[in-house]
């Protein structure tokens, strides 16, 4: 039974090594149970300034009126520092879990991985800043979500098969999120904070614990 079965065992390893080689296998779950952890605090202080919570709608009117630079000047101080620190985290996690699995934090596959994320992030962001010109501001939060989610899509090719179900989800709510665009925060919660909190569990059960 053993030498029956030698043959496929071989075939795979070989395919384990062959996945290996051609993706980054290293993304931690802790990552994204701490980059959503960051989102939330975001939002949360987001909301006290424009006070999304407590009316369920958010005043992006307060965006364009009296006093309108300053209170943008401070979002984009929230949205910078949340970015910051949300990366940090995410890099210490993968750094020290591509050093327990031996494999290299920056290789050719790493580089196509960035690449791959990074295209469509930049594309978001220029339509981001002309929406912000143009005083489109309901319009900013799903525009985050869809071309993160296009992001996530097109990184799946090179890491973990699973995040593309995280990519699909932030798609969704971008969409959704169209429709009801006086409800951005509470659709960017949802996606940074909440999914990235239950994709970074779902990593840590799987390949983890």
């Amino acid at each position: 039974m053993q030498e029956t079965n030698a043959p496929f065992e071989a075939l795979q390893d070989i395919k384990k090594m062959m996945e290996r080689s051609s993706r980054f296998i290293s993304l931690s779950g802790w990552s994204g149970i701490m980059a959503g952890s960051c989102a939330l605090v975001a939002a949360y202080i987001t909301s006290i300034r424009i006070h999304c919570w407590e009316i369920g709608d958010c005043l992006f009117s307060k965006l364009t009126g009296d006093g309108a630079e300053a209170l943008k000047l401070e979002l984009f101080t929230i949205a910078g520092l949340t970015f910051v620190a949300a990366f940090t985290l995410a890099f210490i996690f993968t750094y020290r879990r591509s050093k327990k699995n031996k494999v290299p934090i920056w290789d050719a596959t790493v580089k196509r991985l960035m690449w791959s994320v990074m295209i469509p992030l930049i594309a978001g962001a220029f339509m981001l800043l002309r929406m912000i010109e143009l005083e489109q501001y309901q319009l900013i939060a799903p525009g985050c979500l869809i071309f993160y989610g296009i992001a996530l899509l097109n990184a799946s090719k090179y890491t973990l098969g699973e995040i593309r179900f995280l990519g699909y989800g932030q798609l969704i709510l971008g969409i959704l999120n169209l429709w009801y665009e006086s409800y951005g925060l509470h659709f960017w919660a949802l996606g940074f904070g909440v999914l990235h909190i239950i994709y970074g569990v779902w990593m840590w059960w799987k390949y983890e614990r």
